[in-house]
């Protein structure tokens, strides 16, 4: 069954009330259109398949139909990700948009040439193809089917064959994308990071004017959904996403990732360590040296670190604190503690920060673990959603970047009871302003107040509760 419209009418509603600060990356590192050169993309060994390109998807009878009367799969996929306009085009927008003035002026301050055939750039706006690329591939079909899929060389021809089943389909290397962790991993390459060349975006490459890093696997993956969760998609892929499994995932994912690459040996620049890590908007305040200077930073029960010391970007220890407290119990007073712990570590030396990373690091896996197993009821979903506004939780909310992840946490907690049909969706819809103005409170990062945000987000779960 596919999400219902209203769903998606909510989903758009999120998208163009958040695009300017929650989805940068979308906006930015996905964008594309279509170029001409074919140059070179450095890139690890890897076992995955040859990737043959976006056109030996595209046939009439395969993916490239003008109308979604497939029995089985849609068959307007390729037109999908091609919309030239939507969110759900994204991917297939990413490489043109390195021919555009801001990206050609992002490279010449960084001076790596042209955008458009530097390694540092098509690491993510294009299918890095670590395998090897088939005589049909092009890069300028930027992040492409086999880019998420899976290079298709061993499975192109099979999995559409009478008998091939999904897990067969997998053995011969396609990605379980229905997987969260294995989807998680995937988009996070790009939308967050990785140690391969050109998917790290860098404080150097910020400064020269690449938009921040934001990433939330459920509200990214819906809107670059191209399926339909109807009977045979139930049948091929053991049943209907659970979208609040997915962000929980994402969550733990996506702190795993960040404190993996923390740890790695080349994080820094010259004498000073990678920015990157740190909450941007602890250094980027207002500076007053008058005698009545008004300090911004707020006390953070989360971060025992001493005043002038950046701190570690938290977002996403903060979703999972909210999470764990009522999905994963056992380990919620684990998480916070290994992250206080991290936290004060940083304040001591990098070898007594890379060991409690470490640490922390294994209680985002086991979260992992557990999130993929949990089944997130609607008593649960509500009580997170309680929970991200709580007292315990929302004084943690000092900054903007973990403001951004709980207003979408809560959107996506929501449109998530609705698409189970646990809630009706006009019920959704009546208090959809309300979720709006919560995301109005971190609509320009440069005006951030942390008090407003977090009574406007106080309202917004207020008014959901209702539905309870």
């Amino acid at each position: 069954m596919r999400y219902n419209d209203m769903a998606e009418a909510l989903r758009a509603r999120a998208w163009i009330g958040a695009v300017a600060l929650c989805l940068s990356l979308a906006a930015f590192a996905l964008l594309i259109g279509f170029g001409r050169g074919q140059p070179a993309i450095a890139a690890p060994a890897s076992s995955d398949n040859l990737h043959l390109g976006v056109a030996s998807c595209s046939g009439s009878t395969c993916h490239g139909r003008q109308e979604a009367d497939g029995r089985i799969v849609r068959q307007d996929e390729l037109m999908r990700w091609q919309e030239p306009s939507t969110p759900g085009g994204a991917h297939s927008r990413a490489y043109a948009v390195l021919a555009s003035p801001r990206s050609q002026a992002i490279a010449a301050r960084m001076g790596i040439g042209s955008a458009s055939s530097s390694s540092e750039c098509l690491g993510c706006h294009a299918d890095p193809a670590p395998a090897g690329r088939g005589p049909r591939f092009q890069l300028s079909d930027g992040v492409g089917c086999e880019a998420c899929h899976g290079g298709a060389q061993n499975w192109l021809q099979s999995h559409y064959a009478v008998g091939a089943t999904h897990r067969s389909n997998v053995q011969m290397g396609m990605r379980a994308l229905e997987n969260p962790a294995e989807r998680a991993s995937v988009c996070l390459d790009c939308h967050f990071g990785s140690s391969r060349k050109g998917q790290f975006v860098n404080h150097r490459i910020m400064a020269a004017g690449h938009p921040r890093i934001v990433f939330e696997l459920d509200l990214f993956s819906t809107l670059q959904q191209h399926h339909d969760e109807d009977r045979d998609y139930l049948e091929r892929k053991g049943g209907r996403t659970n979208n609040v499994r997915f962000w929980a995932v994402g969550q733990a994912m996506a702190l795993d990732r960040s404190l993996d690459l923390y740890g790695k040996p080349t994080g820094g620049a010259g004498a000073f360590p990678e920015f990157y890590f740190f909450d941007c908007h602890s250094c980027h305040r207002r500076i007053f040296d008058d005698e009545d200077a008004r300090p911004q930073k707020l006390a953070n029960p989360g971060r025992p670190i001493p005043a002038g010391m950046p701190p570690y970007n938290d977002e996403n220890m903060i979703m999972l604190s909210a999470a764990a407290r009522i999905a994963a119990p056992a380990l919620a007073g684990r998480l916070d503690t290994d992250s206080r712990a991290f936290h004060a570590a940083l304040a001591k030396d990098r070898a007594s920060s890379i060991a409690a990373a470490a640490k922390l690091r294994g209680t985002a896996q086991a979260l992992a673990s557990a999130f993929s197993a949990a089944s997130f009821n609607r008593d649960q979903v509500f009580a997170i959603i309680d929970t991200v506004s709580s007292e315990a939780i929302s004084q943690r909310f000092t900054d903007y970047e973990g403001s951004v992840q709980a207003v979408m946490a809560v959107d996506t907690l929501l449109n998530a009871l609705v698409n189970s049909g646990q809630i009706p969706a006009g019920a959704a819809t009546s208090i959809r302003g309300d979720v709006n103005v919560a995301y109005g409170a971190v609509r320009d990062p440069n005006d951030y107040r942390p008090v407003e945000f977090r009574r406007a987000l106080g309202s917004a779960v207020r008014t959901i509760r209702t539905l309870r």
